[in-house]
C-alpha cells in the first residue's frame, strides 16, 4: 500500500477546541463504518481509507469501543502505523468494556466486527479497563480526547438515571485523573440528545461535547440551550451525524436512514421541501448539509463517517464550494431551518 505524503498545513483550516488547547481541523473522520456498520468492509479498503483522510489533512479521528467491537480501533491503530510520524488527533469513548472470552449476542448494526461483546459499564475501573483496551487497539500511549458515550435515553431508556449516577461518580472522576496524568488531554460527553449533553455540560464542566443529529439542516434542538451554553463556558462542540444517518446525505429514497432507522412521514416531507430548494439552486443535499452546520461560531469540528476513499474528497470538495446567501435565505423564508440559526456567511471557511 503506498504510503501517502504528509498533508498541507493549510489543507484544511482549524479551530480552537474550546478552551482544552487542542485545535482541530474543522472536517474530521467518524471511525463508525471502520466497523463494519450495516456492512463488512474489506481491511485493506478501510485502511486506505483512513490513510487518504490523514492525506487530504482530515487528521482528527474519531471513534469507539462499540463500532464493530473494537473493530474501528483496530483498523484505525493499523493504519496509523502506515504513518509513524504523522501528528493525529484521536477520540475515543468509555462507557462498555470488552470481553474477549464471549462473543456479542447481538450484533445490532453492525455486519461483522471483533468476537468481544461489550458490557455497558460507566464505574471508575470499568472506564480505566476501556481506556487501557483502546491504547491497546489503537497502539498507542495517549489518547487526545475521551467521552462519555451514549449516557442519553436513547441509549438507555429508563435506565439512564442509573448510569447517569455511576458516570458521575465512575467516569469523570477517571477522566479527570487521566487528564491529571496527561494519559489524555480532554474529556467530554459524545451523544444524541441536546438536553442530555446540557446536563452533563453543567454537572461536569467538561472540555468538549459531541453532539450527533441535533444540530443539522434537517433540526437545530441544540440552537436555544447546548449551543449557547457551550459558548459561554468555552466548551468545544464537535458535531456527528449531520446527514441525520443518511437522509440528509441521499434525499428521500426509499432506503433512506434517519437516525438508523426508517423516516417517519414527516421527516420525508420536511426533506423533499428542502430538495425542492436545493434543485432550485443547483445546490445537492449533502453540501446545504455539510456546510449549514458552519454557521455557527460554536461548532469547532464535524466528523463524518466513510466507507471508500472516495467519499473523503467528495467530502473536502462538497465543504470548499460557495454556497449563494440567497439559498440560506430562503430556506429560513419557507420556514425549513431556524430563523435564529447562523448562516454560513462565507464558503472558504477560514479559520478563525
Amino acid at each position: 500500500m503506498e504510503t501517502p505524503s504528509p498533508p498541507s498545513p493549510a489543507a484544511l483550516p482549524a479551530r480552537p477546541l474550546g478552551k482544552s488547547g487542542i485545535d482541530v481541523p474543522i472536517l474530521g473522520f467518524g471511525g463508525a463504518p471502520l466497523g463494519d456498520l450495516y456492512a463488512k468492509l474489506d481491511e485493506s479498503v478501510a485502511i486506505e481509507t483512513i490513510l487518504t483522510a490523514i492525506r487530504h489533512g482530515v487528521s482528527f479521528l474519531d471513534t469507539s469501543p462499540l463500532y464493530g467491537f473494537g473493530l474501528s480501533e483496530h483498523r484505525i491503530g493499523a493504519a496509523l502505523r502506515h504513518l509513524p510520524e504523522q501528528e493525529v488527533i484521536l477520540s475515543t469513548k468509555v462507557g462498555r468494556v470488552a470481553d474477549p472470552l464471549h462473543a456479542p449476542e447481538s450484533r445490532g448494526i453492525f455486519a461483522g466486527g471483533l468476537p468481544h461483546s461489550m458490557s455497558v459499564d460507566y464505574s471508575y475501573d470499568g472506564a480505566m479497563r476501556s481506556i487501557e483496551q483502546s491504547l491497546l487497539r489503537l497502539g498507542r500511549d495517549h489518547i487526545d480526547i475521551v467521552l462519555v458515550h451514549d449516557l442519553d435515553r436513547w441509549t438507555h431508556g429508563d435506565e439512564l438515571e442509573q448510569h447517569y449516577q455511576a458516570a458521575g461518580s465512575g467516569c469523570v472522576p477517571a477522566l479527570r485523573d487521566l487528564k491529571e496524568q496527561k494519559v489524555i488531554r480532554a474529556f467530554g460527553v459524545g451523544v444524541n440528545e441536546s438536553d442530555s449533553a446540557l446536563r452533563f455540560c453543567k454537572d461536569f464542566e467538561p472540555d468538549v461535547v459531541l453532539l450527533a443529529g441535533r444540530y443539522s439542516l434537517l433540526e437545530q434542538p441544540a440552537l436555544l440551550d447546548l449551543l449557547p451554553h457551550a459558548a459561554r463556558h468555552e466548551i468545544g462542540v464537535i458535531l456527528g451525524g449531520v446527514f441525520n444517518s443518511g437522509i440528509l446525505a441521499t434525499g428521500n429514497i426509499p432506503e433512506a436512514r434517519y437516525n438508523y432507522g426508517e423516516p417517519s412521514e414527516e421527516i420525508r416531507n420536511r426533506v423533499s421541501s428542502i430538495e425542492a430548494v436545493c434543485r432550485e439552486f443547483s445546490i445537492p443535499l449533502r453540501r446545504a448539509a455539510l456546510q449549514f452546520v458552519f454557521g455557527h461560531p460554536s461548532v469547532s469540528s464535524v466528523v463524518l463517517g466513510a466507507v471508500h476513499a472516495r467519499e473523503i474528497v467528495e467530502n473536502c470538495a462538497e465543504f470548499r464550494t460557495a454556497i449563494p446567501t440567497a439559498f440560506w435565505t430562503r430556506l429560513c423564508d419557507e420556514n425549513l431551518i431556524s430563523e435564529d440559526a447562523p448562516i454560513p456567511q462565507d464558503s472558504s471557511h477560514d479559520s478563525h
